[in-house]
């Protein structure tokens, strides 16, 4: 697993921050999240670590590449929509963080076939 910092390290403790809020409050496991939500935190984890737009990542409302699976897409919508709302109280600091990186648009990604004319 690739070491992340910065804005990549803080939206990865912040997804699993929601995704720990949504299962516990969900689905109730005892000591830890159930496998489909921890399931769905590797998930997320791997693709943090793989996002082609690496440390200028914008968050994922903001974001024009779908790097999630359709089926994962929908399980983490699910998580955002309701944890998105409560981390206010349960993680305020994260959540305002969020919020603000929010503001960032995505930068441009290079088309695979363009290429640089001399």
């Amino acid at each position: 697993m690739a070491e992340l910092s910065g804005r990549l390290l803080r939206e990865r403790v912040t997804v699993d921050k929601m995704i720990e809020l949504y299962c516990h409050e969900n689905h109730a496991p005892q000591g830890g999240l159930c496998a489909e939500c921890a399931g769905l935190s590797e998930y997320a984890h791997q693709r943090l670590e793989k996002c082609v737009f690496g440390a200028e990542k914008p968050t994922c409302a903001n974001c024009p590449v779908h790097c999630y699976r359709p089926e994962m897409r929908a399980n983490i919508r699910a998580v955002m929509r309701y944890s998105g709302p409560r981390m206010l109280l349960h993680h305020p600091v994260l959540a305002l963080r969020h919020l603000l990186d929010g503001r960032d648009t995505a930068p441009e990604l290079e088309r695979r076939g363009d290429v640089e004319e001399n």
